[in-house]
């Protein structure tokens, strides 16, 4: 039943591309992502303060690791997919971001110490070759940010936002089972703490008059801002955090292969981008790699072991 969990939690989590992309039309991404943060990090807060009042009682040490978690997982993370995702389609944005398989697995060597052995090298490297024909088309502004080769300054962002939303998850696995903290208060807290970081870079970078949201759009920018916390910040991000307790990081991440696929089709239904067949071949052999990386797992005991570990 887990299995099918983690498919409904990225099939959500994927229509957030094509929901971002739509509100982008009418707010920076800075200013986004504060909105979205602060609003989902006070919903948070407030509901563990009025029923588990307890949740606030931390550590030094604890609370340093959340506001890490707050610069890496909220910050850095939403302010490079949002301005990476303003030049490409939502679904290549969504592609792009699961290159976070490749962080996780060095991240897990090196706090967790999981083993990296052929059958999981392998696997990354099938993954690997299946970006390649997503990174070789470009369209739109694309051509016009070219920074090394064939790779697009849009696209090194979407990467930069992987590998700070996957260390992000390296410290919320740290935190939620070593440290003993909640998922909700886990998220809660950095969500505040990292949205209140992009508001104030906003205010310095943004044009504020009075506020950066497009004149006469207000509506529109608080309905996407709304959707897009609900799903993303109050659905997803907890159900991940539930899910850091039975499978890896490195699992998870991989399972987020198949997002491009719902990518797709949300932006195909919402903004009316035409799904990409080299989009799905390349998912088609990445999730190949999936498969290999999930038996490599399986037998090296980590997602059994982290089932035990749950039911006891």
């Amino acid at each position: 039943m887990s299995i099918f969990v983690v498919i409904f939690m990225y099939a959500a989590w994927s229509s957030i591309f094509s929901i971002g992309k739509w509100t982008l039309q009418y707010s920076p991404p800075l200013f986004l992502t504060a909105s979205r943060m602060l609003f989902a990090g006070l919903i948070m807060s407030g509901y563990l303060l009025l029923r588990k009042r307890s949740s606030f009682k931390i550590t030094k040490k604890q609370l340093l690791s959340l506001l890490l978690l707050g610069v890496f997982s909220i910050y850095l993370t939403n302010i490079c997919e949002f301005w990476g995702l303003q030049h490409l389609t939502a679904a290549k944005t969504c592609f792009i971001y699961s290159l976070s398989p490749f962080f996780a697995a060095l991240f897990s060597y090196l706090h967790f110490g999981e083993k990296l052995n052929r059958a999981k090298m392998i696997g990354m490297g099938i993954g690997f070759l299946g970006f390649l024909p997503v990174l070789y088309t470009q369209t739109g502004s694309e051509d016009l940010l070219q920074a090394l080769g064939f790779i697009s300054w849009p696209e090194l962002a979407i990467m930069g936002a992987a590998l700070c939303s996957v260390y992000g998850w390296v410290l919320l696995r740290l935190v939620v089972k070593d440290q003993e903290v909640s998922p909700m208060m886990a998220n809660g807290t950095s969500m505040l703490f990292g949205g209140a970081l992009a508001l104030a870079h906003s205010f310095f970078i943004d044009s504020w008059i009075p506020t950066p949201i497009a004149a006469g759009h207000m509506g529109s920018f608080i309905q996407g801002t709304v959707v897009m916390t609900l799903i993303s910040n109050i659905l997803c991000y907890n159900l991940y955090g539930m899910m850091l307790r039975r499978f890896t990081a490195t699992f998870l991440s991989f399972m987020g292969l198949l997002s491009p696929i719902f990518a797709s089709l949300n932006s195909w239904i919402i903004l009316g981008e035409q799904p990409s067949w080299i989009i799905f071949m390349s998912t088609g052999v990445v999730s190949i790699g999936l498969w290999v990386i999930y038996r490599a797992e399986l037998k090296l005991g980590y997602i059994k072991k982290a089932e035990t570990a749950t039911a006891t």
